[in-house]
Parts: C-alpha cells; sequence; structure tokens
C-alpha cells in the first residue's frame, strides 16, 4: 500500500521563504519513496512524501517549525493511494 503524508502550513507576515528553507532543509530519518515541495500565496508551503507501509504505520513526520515563523499551526493529514493515473500529452 502507498500512504501520503502531507504537511501544510501558513508562514507568519513576510516569512515565507524562510518557511520554505525551512522545510526543504528537513532531513527525515528514513527516505521516502517520493517528497515533493509546494509553494502557494498566502506564504503557504506544501510538502507531501509516499511511503510504501500500511495506513496506521509509524511514518517520519515533519516537525512543527518554531512557532515564530509560522501563521498558524502546522495541519497534517494522511492518504491512502487508490489510483494512480497520468495525463497523456
Amino acid at each position: 500500500m502507498t500512504v501520503a503524508l502531507m504537511w501544510e502550513a501558513r508562514a507568519a507576515e513576510g516569512r515565507g521563504p524562510e518557511l520554505l528553507a525551512w522545510a526543504r532543509e528537513q532531513q527525515l530519518v528514513r527516505t521516502p519513496l517520493r517528497r515533493e515541495t509546494f509553494s502557494a500565496p498566502g506564504d503557504r508551503v506544501l510538502v507531501i512524501t509516499w511511503w510504501d507501509a500500511p495506513f496506521d504505520a509509524a511514518l517520519p513526520e515533519l516537525p512543527a517549525p518554531a512557532a515564530g515563523l509560522l501563521h498558524r499551526p502546522v495541519h497534517r493529514w494522511r492518504f491512502e493511494a487508490l489510483d494512480h493515473d497520468r495525463a497523456s500529452g
């Protein structure tokens, strides 16, 4: 089974680049199958990691950065992959 862990945070005003740099620097104690980092307007940062593991497996997750870097607490979600489609181009 493939499990995707999503980590999303919104930076404190004007600190989006710092939060993005912080997220990119974070190392996990195990290497996921895949890891992607995204940014969005509003100083938001999203990190998705994919794992070959049961849904409820203990998996390493990104920690929460220092409170002063955040506008609000980190949001975390866990999903099970069901289908994999690739758009044809």
